[in-house]
This record gives structure tokens, sequence and C-alpha cells, in this order.
């Protein structure tokens, strides 16, 4: 495999395979634990699924609560030094 593959096109595997896994991982939570999929037959038959509290626990996961308070920057402290401003 060292004759086909560059030294310099490791890094590159590494980020294509980082963002697969975040795919996956994103596919098999939609599959598994979505409320709106519906795999087995019975959830199937109806039109409509009467499951507001599913719902409300599958989109208010762990880390949406965590960030719900948070400020939405990347880096606060950053963006106060350049802006010249102060939180006071």
């Amino acid at each position: 495999m060292g004759r086909w593959l560059r030294p310099e096109v490791y890094p590159l595997l590494g980020a294509v395979s980082f963002v697969m896994s975040l795919c996956l991982f994103q596919l098999t939570r939609n599959a598994f634990m979505n409320p709106e999929v519906r795999v087995n037959k019975a959830h199937r038959a109806s039109a409509v699924l009467e499951n507001h509290e599913e719902g409300q626990k599958y989109s208010r996961h762990g880390l949406r609560r965590f960030l719900r308070h948070r400020p939405p920057e990347v880096m606060p402290a950053v963006n106060t030094f350049f802006a010249g401003s102060r939180k006071e």
C-alpha cells in the first residue's frame, strides 16, 4: 500500500474519514432514534403518530441543552478583543 499512497495524502484521508464517521453517526441516529422514522409494521400502519413527548425528547438532546444558555459565538474573547467593547 505504501507504493500507491503518498505520505501527504494521510491528513486528507484523516479528514475524510472523520467527516464520514460524523455522517454515519447522524444517519444511524436518525434511523434508530427519530420519532418520525417508522421501521416496524405497527408504526407504519398509522398515518399520524401521536408522540409529541418522544419528539420533544429527540429534539432536546444533551448538546442542545448544554448550548442553550451559551452565547452564539465560537470565540467570544477574540470577538470582544477585536470589537473593542467589554461586557459590563
